[in-house]
């Protein structure tokens, strides 16, 4: 496969699954660059988003059986023992490359024969190596026993399939540290795609009326921290997004805190434009992609001090950190933050970093030497 076309290549693609999130711009890349490549998935709500349907269009999607189960999403993380005969029921052996995106559903370990394997690692599924998860399994006594037996033989399938991917590449230098600690395999890191031109290309906005934070709404992202240090201050914050914490943030805001729903690429983007600072709290991301985006659009960040933030923000030049995770040192940095300090034109250069050119590009010569 040395220094071959990639585009002569017969190519699959396998994602955990086709739902809105930031893991999906890695697959939408993906198919820009290989639109011949077959989507494999678990399932897909494609066409139930107008969003996902707009960016896979022209895509040939190819569900497993579980997809014609009712609510796979629901589903699949009480049933997640059953995810090797999902994959099991894919044969991927006359293709000559399959590059899967793999976070949550073990999605790794295609390779065999000719067949060759790069996968593009978001993180080793959290559930599974002690991280936090935008589902509390361990509420209720039952499911910290049932969780506890499933995640053992769970762990074992990941660790074995992961000796099997040919390459792997990690989203961040933190999830490159994941992967050497738990798979001991080697990794080089290629950053995701962020529509970086897009943000950039919208109009400057001089007034800066409110700060900002949003994206999927979930206990790991910290969003109640960022909400009552915003309650105590009585700054005026804008929140987009939604998830499974909607309506408990809803339900401790204050007055100053409005919450904008579901938005468009362009309403996300007019909302940077007037933000004073992104604000981000989750303790350990693996990469943060609503960070890069909202540089891109000129608007600095206010993040913790920890995980992927620490790769894509530079302190002092296109943000602030805090730390310890809590309001206390959110709201004391708040106070003094300054967004007149910060150049939207240094944030976009650093958002640059990140464009979908440079992961396409890096991609290819990836796939190009691959051995």
């Amino acid at each position: 496969m040395n220094q071959a076309d990639p585009r002569d290549l017969k190519i699959a693609i396998v994602d955990d699954y086709l739902r809105w999130g930031g893991a999906v711009q890695v697959v939408a890349a993906l198919h820009e660059l290989f639109p011949q490549a077959p989507i494999y998935t678990i399932f897909s709500e494609v066409d139930k988003d107008p969003l996902l349907k707009a960016k896979f269009k022209n895509a040939k999607i190819i569900e497993s059986w579980f997809a014609r189960l009712p609510n796979p999403f629901k589903l699949l993380s009480p049933l997640r023992f059953l995810i090797p005969l999902i994959w099991a029921c894919f044969d991927f052996r006359d293709y000559d490359l399959v590059i899967s995106s793999a976070s949550w559903a073990v999605t790794k370990g295609f390779a065999d024969g000719k067949t060759k394997e790069i996968c593009y690692c978001h993180t080793p599924p959290r559930y599974l190596y002690g991280y936090e998860t935008s589902r509390n399994w361990q509420k209720h006594w039952y499911l910290r026993w049932y969780a506890t037996i499933v995640n053992h033989f769970m762990r074992l399938y990941d660790f074995k399939r992961a000796q099997k991917v040919t390459v792997f590449v990690a989203n961040s230098r933190e999830v490159q540290q994941r992967i050497k600690k738990f798979y001991r395999r080697e990794s080089q890191v290629i950053p995701p795609p962020v529509e970086v031109a897009e943000i950039s290309a919208k109009p400057k906005v001089a007034k800066k009326e409110y700060f900002l934070t949003g994206g999927r709404l979930e206990a790991p992202k910290n969003f109640d921290l960022i909400v009552k240090a915003f309650n105590q201050l009585k700054f005026p914050l804008k929140i987009y997004g939604t998830g499974s914490q909607v309506e408990y943030l809803k339900s401790i805001a204050g007055p100053k805190i409005e919450f904008v729903g579901v938005v468009t690429n362009q309403e996300r983007n007019r909302l940077m434009a007037r933000a004073k600072a992104f604000v981000a709290a989750a303790t350990d991301e693996d990469f943060g992609i609503t960070l890069v985006e909202a540089m891109a659009g000129g608007c600095p960040v206010l993040a913790y001090r920890g995980g992927g933030y620490l790769e894509t923000v530079v302190e002092g030049k296109t943000g602030e950190f805090f730390s310890p995770a809590t309001p206390k040192a959110l709201e004391q940095k708040l106070k003094n933050f300054n967004p007149a300090r910060y150049s939207p034109q240094d944030c976009r250069r650093q958002a640059q970093k990140f464009s979908q050119e440079r992961f396409k590009k890096e991609i290819l010569e990836l796939v190009k030497n691959l051995r």
